[in-house]
């Protein structure tokens, strides 16, 4: 049974949701600020979080962010705030997906249902070869990356994305197949969440994010890996 946290300050939200994902078949929990949040993240261990980001005592940002730095759980941002760069914003914390209130809850039970396909994308991926460069080596099974063997900390769905495009190197992927492959559900059109995240794994993995070495863009279409200069290819390892 899936476990899903809910962290919204407003009590009838969270009764509200939480017994329409319990008749989903969810095992659900609920808190009403952002240190009881963290308190039931850690003795619940929940899959997924439904957060709020206007809570009493601490900005849902700042929360995420927490969350993203302890346990990497998947995160949907439930929120009033519907400008592009409070979304953006999201993303770029760590959120996995954004929905904005009001909502209808078949939507919300769409979105959580998105989100934990990935979970099951995780799972198969755990099981992949390792990828291995020169300098670089990405290890599905214990979801750890290192370049020149210093530990690059990756999200979860940073760590997706990664590795799905550095299983192929020299391909051109497009957005919207990026979020197919990774996300596996479109969001809402908006592609520019995969260029937050590409933004983001730029910042940890390369030496000059202005020229980047490993992840690159392709005008007008996408982006695709490549070894450094001179590295070459080694192989995967099972």
């Amino acid at each position: 049974m899936s476990r899903i946290l809910i962290i919204d300050d407003d009590p009838s939200i969270c009764v509200l949701l939480q017994r329409y994902l319990q008749r989903q078949g969810y095992s659900v929990e609920v808190a009403v600020t952002g240190a009881e949040g963290l308190q039931r993240l850690r003795s619940f261990q929940p899959i997924l979080v439904i957060l709020d980001l206007n809570l009493p005592d601490v900005s849902g940002y700042d929360l995420c962010q927490q969350m993203q730095k302890e346990t990497g759980v998947y995160v949907l941002m439930l929120t009033s705030r519907v400008s592009a760069a409070d979304k953006l914003q999201g993303f770029q914390l760590g959120a996995d997906d954004y929905l904005t209130k009001p909502f209808s809850l078949p939507e919300l039970q769409a979105r959580v249902q998105a989100i934990l396909r990935r979970q099951r994308l995780k799972t198969e991926i755990a099981s992949a070869p390792m990828l291995t460069f020169a300098s670089l080596v990405i290890d599905p099974e214990t979801r750890e990356v290192t370049r020149n063997q210093r530990p690059i900390n990756l999200t979860a769905l940073e760590f997706d994305l990664l590795y799905a495009l550095a299983r192929h190197p020299g391909r051109v992927w497009r957005r919207a197949e990026l979020i197919q492959e990774v996300w596996d559900f479109n969001h809402e059109g908006d592609e520019r969440v995969v260029d937050v995240h590409i933004g983001q794994i730029r910042k940890k993995l390369e030496t000059d994010t202005s020229k980047p070495e490993l992840v690159r863009t392709v005008r007008g279409v996408g982006y695709k890996f490549e070894p450094p200069s001179g590295e070459g290819w080694v192989g995967e390892k099972n």
